[in-house]
């Protein structure tokens, strides 16, 4: 009976997701023959805990593969450090999510489309942008997803779970904020 239950809410997340990404990718005239061109998905009705940590656990999970590949791969100083402290932050994210029951959705066509592209760069600076890109993008959505939530959702200190995930909105705000410049900034170092 948990299990059926698990299944129907992680199908209903990935709907909540995956349906205004498809709308956005049509509108633009963009389908899924370029699974990394797809627009974001709209993040602006997030309410739940539930949706912010749906939300996060998939972008936490590419983060943590290609961050494993990039803190051998990465070149620049700033690109490694950056891998570095990016695969630990993943992996306290996801060990995270998961304790809390968050269930782990497969990877959509986007992140691994993502993956992908960061496998077979080229060693040197096509790898670390390719890297630096990925990780940008992933943090400004994670950042708008947990501005979302935090804006959404008014405290309400008798729902534990509600209060406990806009605990962790508003830490792991501060860290996709900064990881958003810090990305920013190694991005326009390495195009220059």
């Amino acid at each position: 009976m948990n299990t059926d239950r698990r299944t129907l809410l992680t199908g209903a997340a990935a709907a909540l997701v995956a349906v205004p990404a498809m709308a956005m990718a049509q509108r633009h005239g963009r389908m899924a023959n370029d699974p990394a061109a797809m627009p974001m998905p709209d993040v602006s009705g997030t309410r739940t805990n539930q949706q912010f940590t749906m939300g996060v656990i998939g972008p936490a999970m590419l983060s943590l593969a290609t961050s494993q590949i990039a803190v051998d791969r990465a070149r620049k100083a700033d690109a490694r450090e950056f891998a570095g402290f990016e695969l630990t932050e993943a992996i306290a994210v996801t060990t995270v999510l998961k304790q809390l029951g968050t269930p782990v959705p497969p990877m959509d066509a986007k992140a691994q489309a993502t993956l992908d592209k960061i496998r077979s760069a080229a060693p040197g600076a096509a790898f670390d942008r390719a890297y630096i890109d990925a990780q940008h993008e992933n943090h400004v959505f994670l950042r708008d997803l947990a501005t979302a939530y935090l804006g959404n959702s008014p405290p309400n200190p008798s729902d534990m779970a509600e209060m406990q995930g806009r605990h962790l909105a508003t830490l792991a705000l501060a860290t996709f904020k900064e990881h958003t410049m810090i990305t920013q900034r190694i991005a326009r170092e390495l195009r220059a």
